[in-house]
């Protein structure tokens, strides 16, 4: 019968064998979004029972509880915001309920979609531990005070600004450490850890200035401002438009490091803000549930448009789609009541839906 210090010892062990013998993607730790809220995501006991997380994010999860909160926000917030971007692609951010990773094994290839997603939940996490300072519900940050005085532009520096720094710091220990406990001469872990700068570069690039006027009447002879992160749809859309522009890489020997450098020697070395990616992405057209790929078929599309991302013929692999009449209710003879209501009246339309073929 084994004595009791045996049972303390093998059981850590049993628990860094159970995460040796899963994925250890950098992403799985989304899988938060999918705890019940009555569920606690902080705590000694409850950090180690966190699926998803790897052995370095659990001992920040336990080192740093008060902040993991906001993690599972973030989570949720890369999930809707992810299927919002790309509600009209091929792509469209389904989730899955097999495996840890809620986007499924294409995780796994070092696609563009994987850079998004990278870039993205970087950015959640920093946005979301940032407004838990703002609002004061952290005790280690607040507001970041370190703006002070007169501006150039003559106003003055005031009030609560996001306290970006914070959020970032530690959006760089929690995400970045599956890439940095892997090392970095391997290509996807320079290419994770590139993309995920880039999603906070997103909100440091777009932050954004509030101000309040002070004097008689409104006159505005005295100018208080402060700086505030972008809407976090802002930097949905920003890294949007970089995954459209995003950079095929190859790791490259350049001396005694290692460098991601375009496959393409015409197209110049990606700036710290671009996502960049090793390997071109699957079709997206059939369905694959192994990694996580739900195909198109029965997928809405735009009949009228063949150019567009959202048209029948690109969303649907070929003109392998079909046209249909619905009934819908929407609003309409809306009218402004004072104060302060509008009232609409619920009308019938028939409409034209178009759907690709099963």
């Amino acid at each position: 019968m084994p004595t009791v210090s045996t049972v303390n010892l093998t059981a850590p062990l049993l628990l860094l064998l159970l995460w040796a013998t899963q994925p250890t993607m950098a992403t799985n730790w989304l899988s938060l979004a999918r705890l019940p809220r009555s569920r606690p995501v902080s705590g000694a006991a409850p950090c180690a029972r966190l699926r998803g997380l790897t052995p370095g994010q659990v001992g920040v999860c336990r080192a740093r509880g008060e902040v993991m909160e906001s993690v599972r926000k973030a989570a949720e917030m890369v999930i809707e915001e992810c299927q919002h971007q790309f509600r009209n692609r091929r792509w469209n951010c389904s989730t899955t309920t097999r495996g840890i990773n809620v986007f499924g094994r294409v995780m796994n290839q070092g696609t563009r979609e994987a850079a998004f997603v990278h870039a993205l939940s970087s950015a959640a996490v920093a946005v979301a531990v940032t407004r838990a300072c703002t609002r004061g519900e952290l005790e280690r940050c607040g507001c970041d005070r370190k703006v002070r005085g007169v501006s150039p532009e003559g106003f003055q520096w005031s009030g609560c600004s996001d306290n970006l720094s914070y959020g970032v710091a530690f959006s760089q220990t929690f995400v970045d450490e599956p890439e940095r406990a892997k090392g970095l001469s391997a290509g996807r872990p320079l290419m994770n850890l590139h993309n995920n700068e880039a999603g906070r570069k997103a909100i440091l690039h777009n932050m954004q200035l509030e101000c309040k006027c002070h004097g008689v009447s409104g006159s505005c002879e005295l100018r208080t401002c402060w700086k505030v992160m972008p809407p976090f749809r802002r930097v949905g859309v920003v890294l949007k438009e970089r995954f459209d522009g995003a950079t095929e890489v190859r790791l490259t020997r350049i001396g005694s490091r290692t460098a991601l450098l375009p496959c393409d020697p015409q197209v110049k070395p990606p700036a710290a803000r671009d996502l960049v990616y090793l390997a071109p992405s699957p079709d997206f057209c059939h369905l694959d549930p192994d990694n996580g790929i739900p195909g198109t078929a029965g997928r809405r599309c735009n009949g009228t448009s063949r150019l567009a991302p959202d048209g029948c013929e690109l969303v649907c692999c070929g003109p392998g789609y079909r046209a249909g009449r619905a009934e819908v209710v929407q609003r309409c003879s809306c009218k402004f009541s004072w104060c302060c209501s509008v009232r609409c009246e619920q009308c019938k339309n028939t409409v034209t839906i178009h759907t690709c073929r099963v």
